[in-house]
């Protein structure tokens, strides 16, 4: 009765449009009053969900991508884009693909992905004859990417949830080859969408403006290697290297590229304020509610009711993806990793998987979920900057779903995708 009034509270308020931090606290505070324990519980589980160290590191992660978006770092990452790949058939489309795995490298955020690339690309790709769709299209599924590759909030969330127990370090090398992964197909699709409709390529500029560009592009691109070769050499942890991002994002923008105004660093900040005590409020009340869960053995209940089911690992794997995927479409994905997260990861570990490898299939399987109605907040952005109703875009949509489903059936289904690296620099 207890997981009644929790879940049928929680699918009341979802329906009812209620914002997920206060249907997360509402329906724990519901079945707390139920079960006949004092209401302060939720509230102290709320606080000691947010005062974990390693939380650190997303404010300053979502300050550092805010920097780089408002300082033109994006602009340069998208001329570069177009220098290498412009030429091919839709090239432009391809270059939208690329410009997100560049600029994901820099902000770790699907959300600020969509946004800072969608709006450089899709009116570019409007005037050059491409159909707004199709530039929406590309720019929300892409923006997944940024969602895989360092400096990834979810990946630190998802190491959090599991109880601190899984390096950061390692979730972060894990996620580049998915990611690259993912780039690849998305461009296939957008290759053959191209073709289909006939779009055209741009111009070669030649090798030398290649190099020229690259070069000026750099300053940026260094961050990733900054933030990946620090926390894997040990130079610094991972809650460090989130300030030393802002502290070089602050030196690109303002020195090097000169790019950021006065009201572009006060934007920046407090954009960055409002993200991160969404963020830390929806953590909290994600917190208060696993509690809950753990408390009435859900998890204990989950891996006995997959183990009736089957002893397959694949069969058992398929399911939770499919769990997984309708969950990302109603559910937005930090409050989803803090609940899923120790209902299966006993789950995937009773059945032989490795908790990196399923930390990557997690965060890949709700960024999905990022891209679909109806609560889908970067399939939002992406329409909201292209100016076209969701259904339109969701009616064309489809190849570059294929694209993502496929990513997600071979880094399941293949461990050494996303466990090749982490093992090579354990060695």
């Amino acid at each position: 009765m207890e997981l009644t009034v929790l879940f049928g509270t929680f699918v009341v308020l979802l329906f009812l449009g209620v914002p997920i931090a206060f249907v997360l606290g509402i329906s724990s505070l519901a079945a707390i009053v139920y079960m006949g324990m004092p209401p302060l519980i939720v509230f102290q589980r709320m606080a000691s969900g947010m005062n974990v160290f390693a939380l650190m590191a997303i404010p300053f992660f979502i300050y550092a991508g805010e920097l780089m978006v408002r300082g033109a770092i994006a602009e340069k990452l998208v001329r570069l884009a177009a220098a290498m790949v412009g030429h091919f058939r839709g090239g432009l489309g391809l270059v939208n693909v690329t410009a997100s795995t560049f600029f994901g490298g820099v902000s770790g955020s699907a959300v600020a992905d969509a946004s800072a690339v969608g709006g450089l690309m899709i009116p570019q790709m409007q005037k050059r004859g491409y159909d707004v769709d199709y530039a929406v299209n590309i720019t929300v599924t892409a923006a997944i990417i940024a969602l895989m590759i360092p400096p990834s909030h979810n990946m630190i969330i998802y190491s959090i949830s599991a109880g601190g127990s899984i390096s950061i370090a390692d979730l972060f090398t894990a996620g580049i080859l998915p990611g690259l992964l993912l780039a690849a197909l998305l461009m296939i699709a957008a290759y053959y969408v191209a073709r289909k409709r006939k779009y055209p390529s741009e111009p070669f500029p030649g090798w030398h403006m290649v190099g020229s560009i690259f070069l000026n592009a750099v300053p940026g691109l260094a961050l990733i290697g900054i933030i990946v070769g620090g926390v894997r050499s040990g130079i610094f942890t991972a809650t460090e290297s989130s300030m030393v991002a802002v502290g070089y994002a602050l030196l690109v923008t303002l020195v090097i590229y000169r790019s950021m105004r006065w009201s572009d660093f006060v934007a920046a900040t407090m954009g960055a304020v409002r993200t991160t005590a969404m963020v830390l409020l929806v953590i909290g009340s994600a917190a208060s509610f696993g509690w809950l869960l753990a408390l009435l053995q859900v998890p204990t209940a989950m891996v006995n009711l997959m183990q009736g089911i089957s002893d397959n690992p694949y069969v058992i794997f398929l399911l939770i993806n499919l769990v997984l995927l309708v969950l990302g479409c109603f559910m937005d994905m930090s409050p989803l990793i803090i609940i899923t997260t120790p209902i299966f990861l006993p789950v995937i570990t009773a059945f032989g998987m490795d908790p990196i490898h399923f930390g990557v299939i997690l965060v890949l399987n709700l960024g999905i979920g990022l891209c679909t109605p109806p609560v889908g907040s970067v399939l939002f952005v992406g329409c909201a900057v292209g100016k076209i109703p969701i259904m339109q875009a969701v009616r064309t949509i489809w190849p570059f779903y294929v694209a993502c489903v496929i990513t997600l059936a071979l880094v399941t289904y293949i461990p050494s995708i996303s466990l090749f690296l982490p093992r090579l620099f354990a060695q």
